[in-house]
């Protein structure tokens, strides 16, 4: 089974090439430590991709989208029809996401993974695995096989980019309703209450709010999710897209490629991804925190510190494709700055500077 391969080939990072890596950053003109985040993201590069001076290369933004049965709930202000029609925006260019890709010189990559409509548009490439999930407040979202299907759908697209020559993948999602899902995702992951985990969404009032926490709290009573499977969970409470996400993230992982994950939606894929092979965690970057409530308590669970913190919500992959570029600027420091040896100047050692 594909998934099962994937997993399997999911391995730890090159602590070596950290070492070495960690090494050279210490050695570039410039204070111990000044360069902060940027400094620890070039190890972690490098120990993803197991040499000194990690690179960077082409990158793409998946975008995964789907529908949610639990929309009939009255949990979105958003009607199911939106997910449908912002598939022409994403593929013509004129959606947010399709903005930013192409400012960061990423190709977008939409795929159609749940939307409850037949899709024909080109450039939406094809991996419906059914119309829509079911209402969780009534049964599970899918079934355990269906769960499954989504994730390879995800792993397939991952691996069909990362073997075009990307070296960096983002994730993005569209799905109308899919912050309830999300926070159910979270409630059951990090054990947290349904009031805690769930947020407003996209332009959500009180009453809508109260209407969210009462379809969590149900589909977690009615679906009695195993927090210690990750396919149960994703398969109960969660969606296609969602696991589709996952998917990603775990096929990126098996061929040592750094994926740079978005907010809210894209981290419940995360936290999927991550309990069904807790190594993945190590070649996540985490891009941006989310306005949405729950998401501090997903990277907190997930021990992940956010790059950026720009009070965005809207999905998609916007927040991951504007942290790419930091991605870019790891790697360039690494390569292109003088250590203090190769400048011929003084080494700037803490020790020195203390004394």
């Amino acid at each position: 089974m594909l998934l099962e391969k994937t997993v399997q080939t999911i391995g730890p990072l090159d602590r070596e090439a950290m070492k070495n890596a960690r090494r050279r950053v210490d050695s570039l003109i410039k204070p111990p430590g000044s360069l902060g985040r940027l400094e620890e993201l070039a190890v972690q590069l490098a120990g993803i991709q197991g040499r000194t001076i990690p690179e960077y290369g082409s990158r793409a933004v998946i975008l995964m989208a789907g529908d949610h049965g639990v929309v009939s709930e009255g949990v979105s202000a958003a009607p199911r029809e939106i997910t449908y029609q912002m598939l022409s925006a994403f593929t013509g260019g004129v959606a947010g996401i399709s903005v930013l890709s192409r400012m960061a010189g990423a190709d977008l990559v939409v795929v159609d993974v749940g939307v409850a409509v037949p899709v024909d548009i080109p450039g939406v490439l094809n991996h419906k695995v059914r119309e829509g999930t079911g209402n969780i407040t009534a049964g599970p979202a899918m079934s355990r096989e269906e769960a499954v299907k989504a994730l390879e759908a995800g792993i397939r697209v991952a691996a069909d980019q990362i073997e075009s020559g990307r070296r960096l993948l983002a994730t993005g999602d569209m799905g109308i309703g899919n912050t309830t899902p999300s926070s159910a995702i979270l409630a059951v992951l990090a054990g947290i209450p349904p009031e805690e985990a769930t947020g407003r969404g996209t332009m959500v009032n009180d009453r809508v709010l109260e209407r969210k926490v009462w379809a969590v709290k149900e589909a977690i009573r009615v679906n009695r999710p195993d927090p210690g499977d990750g396919i149960d969970v994703v398969s109960k409470v969660g969606g296609l897209e969602i696991a589709g996400l996952a998917g990603v993230i775990l096929g990126a992982a098996s061929r040592r490629i750094p994926v740079v994950i978005d907010g809210f939606i894209s981290t419940a894929a995360a936290m999927v991804a991550c309990a069904i092979k807790k190594e993945a965690r190590e070649f996540i970057i985490p891009s941006h925190l989310s306005g949405e409530r729950g998401h501090a308590y997903m990277l907190e669970h997930l021990g992940l510190k956010p790059l950026l913190h720009l009070d965005m919500r809207l999905g998609e992959g916007t927040g991951a494709v504007l942290a790419m570029g930091i991605v870019e600027a790891a790697c360039r420091i690494m390569k292109e700055m003088a250590s203090f040896e190769q400048a011929g100047l003084s080494d700037l050692d803490e020790e020195k500077l203390q004394k």
